[in-house]
């Protein structure tokens, strides 16, 4: 594709995430272009493609992929559908940027690693946005630095207003925890290699059999001690913190920041309500960091791996939750091609 112009982007899955990248790509990111929408409800996908000029809805993704005007995939569909369209872009040579999960269970993940390693070059990049959020990489730097010493503790919370009724305890790992496995392996470079998952009194606002909040404790190859509070129904708003302790001091991200009111005797400020105002910064950065680096012809961002690593976690997390032990992670050796 000539650097330039501009990047033509075919966007499967119209939900909350999707519709949300969708505005994000057309105005927001600079050097890209919606050219294609993909949903299997034909009048979502319409109503977002009328909005944009040039832009064409379809219920396949690979008639989107197959479009003339479609340089690169965004996959926000939801995560059972993921394997069947990452599989047609790499047969394509399309760069994707897939949301998370890359696939449900490791199995199709390693599906997935098999087809690009057969490509012979990286074309996907996962949404781990967390790791360009500004606070994340303001720790990372510091972890990488080695003026605090070696980071000994990780201490995660993860809270949310609520959740839909549909969710379940499964999905608290899956759809939630994922996010704090794969910082965890960012920040400190290192492999989980066992999940145990405890579970509290549950709260009186979670739908009958979710057990929440859970306690996740994990642990890593050169033996940092972990561990996840989340909380899905907290009641007051949308909270994500991580604390670092290491040999020489620690560091804490996630506080709120912005306006502190004092009035009518109270001090306080406001809490966001979900993950696509607390981390909207991230996401247009990662989406932008994706677009520029797919127009040099180059994948950078989390990868496939990355992906797949996440997946034996959680797979590990959720048969801790069902059997209330502690779980070794099960990985295959990291190939050289993702090194």
């Amino acid at each position: 594709m000539p650097p330039q112009r501009a990047l033509g982007v075919a966007v499967v899955g119209t939900g909350k995430m999707g519709a949300d990248h969708v505005r994000r790509l057309h105005d927001v990111v600079s050097g890209a272009r919606v050219t294609a929408v993909v949903d299997i409800e034909a009048e979502r996908a319409k109503t977002l493609a009328d909005a944009i000029e040039g832009c064409t809805a379809y219920t396949e993704p690979a008639a989107a992929m197959a479009a003339q005007d479609v340089d690169a995939v965004l996959i926000a569909s939801p995560g059972p559908a993921h394997e069947a369209a990452l599989l047609e872009a790499l047969g394509r040579d399309l760069p994707v940027l897939c949301e998370k999960p890359l696939t449900p269970d490791a199995a199709s993940a390693l599906r997935v690693l098999a087809a690009e390693q057969r490509l012979g070059h990286r074309r996907v990049q996962v949404g781990f946005m967390r790791r360009y959020d500004t606070e994340y990489m303001k720790l990372k730097r510091l972890l990488d630095g080695g003026e605090l010493g070696r980071a000994l503790m990780l201490h995660h919370r993860h809270r949310n207003l609520s959740m839909p009724p549909w969710f379940t305890n499964e999905m608290l790992i899956n759809d939630s925890v994922v996010h704090e496995m794969d910082v965890t392996r960012w920040l400190l470079d290192q492999e989980i290699t066992a999940v145990t998952v405890h579970k509290p009194a549950p709260t009186s606002h979670a739908p009958a059999g979710m057990n929440d909040p859970q306690f996740v404790l994990l642990e890593t190859e050169l033996g940092a001690l972990v561990d996840v509070e989340i909380f899905g129904h907290c009641g007051y708003g949308y909270q994500v913190q991580a604390e670092a302790v290491c040999e020489r001091g620690t560091v804490r991200i996630g506080d709120e920041h912005g306006p502190r009111l004092s009035t009518d005797g109270r001090w306080g400020g406001r809490i966001t309500p979900d993950y696509v105002e607390r981390f909207e910064d991230a996401y247009d950065r990662e989406v932008q960091s994706w677009v520029d680096a797919t127009r040099r012809g180059e994948i950078a961002g989390p990868s496939v791996w990355d992906g797949y690593a996440a997946a034996a976690v959680c797979e590990a997390g959720v048969l801790s939750q069902r059997e209330g032990r502690r779980v070794e992670v099960e990985l295959i050796e990291r190939p050289a091609f993702y090194r």
